[in-house]
């Protein structure tokens, strides 16, 4: 498979990844679970989240957890449907510094699943 990964403005990101990462910033979990599929998988820190009820809890968990900052910093475009949004958080977390990957596949304009990795 060839790579054609292509590195993007921010504002070129879909509206709805867009609308996502403001209301993840925001630890809007309400907001936030309204862009996803409602079969919808989330990967994040090795455990994997299904459905609605799946993902509201753990934005809620991730939004309690710990004390940290969060700034877009890169997106890329791989197809219509795969994108990537780099992010640059420092906070209370073990390390406190990361740079994080958050790989989205959309279908029919929602997020269907969601990878998280340094």
């Amino acid at each position: 498979m060839t790579d054609n990964t292509q590195t993007i403005d921010l504002t070129e990101l879909p509206r709805t990844i867009a609308d996502y990462l403001a209301a993840h910033r925001a630890r809007d979990a309400d907001t936030a679970i309204s862009y996803f599929t409602s079969d919808a998988a989330v990967t994040d820190d090795g455990k994997t989240y299904h459905g609605t009820a799946g993902i509201h809890t753990w934005l809620d968990r991730s939004a309690r957890e710990y004390t940290y900052t969060i700034e877009l910093t890169g997106a890329e475009k791989i197809d219509d449907e795969h994108y990537t949004a780099i992010n640059h958080l420092e906070g209370d977390f073990p390390g406190g510094v990361v740079d994080l990957h958050f790989r989205f596949t959309l279908h029919d304009g929602r997020i269907a699943r969601l990878v998280i990795e340094a």
